[in-house]
């Protein structure tokens, strides 16, 4: 899983104008438990992945303007009429869920993320 993470890491570093720092926060077994990356505007984001497909890509604004972006695929039954599920996109907050596009390769997902990512914070500024 670590090659999947430094690749994801690389990734997202090539958005120069929106990351500050990335890290591959780990264990104390030392396998990678999730990719952290550091917006310029303050906020930040945990990318996790499995070697099963799972996926969570959780953008957090809580402490600037009380938002939350995740696309994830956990099968939460509550999600269950999404017509994409059990992907889905948490839009603003962990409530508000729609469905979602969301590629199935993480060297893709991270790129739709990040995307979305720099064309919010866009608007924003």
């Amino acid at each position: 899983m670590l090659e999947a993470y430094l690749l994801l890491e690389s990734i997202a570093k090539t958005y120069e104008e929106i990351v500050l720092e990335t890290n591959i926060l780990k264990l104390h077994s030392g396998e990678p438990s999730k990719l952290r990356i550091e917006f310029v505007d303050g906020s930040f984001a945990d990318v996790w992945i499995s070697i099963s497909g799972k996926y969570s890509y959780h953008w957090d604004r809580s402490g600037i303007d009380g938002t939350i972006y995740r696309y994830d695929n956990a099968p939460h039954k509550t999600w269950a009429h999404i017509g994409t599920f059990p992907h889905h996109f948490h839009s603003g907050n962990a409530k508000t869920v729609i469905e979602s596009d969301m590629d199935l390769k993480p060297e893709f997902q991270i790129e739709k993320f990040m995307n979305f990512v720099r064309k919010t914070l866009l608007k924003i500024a």
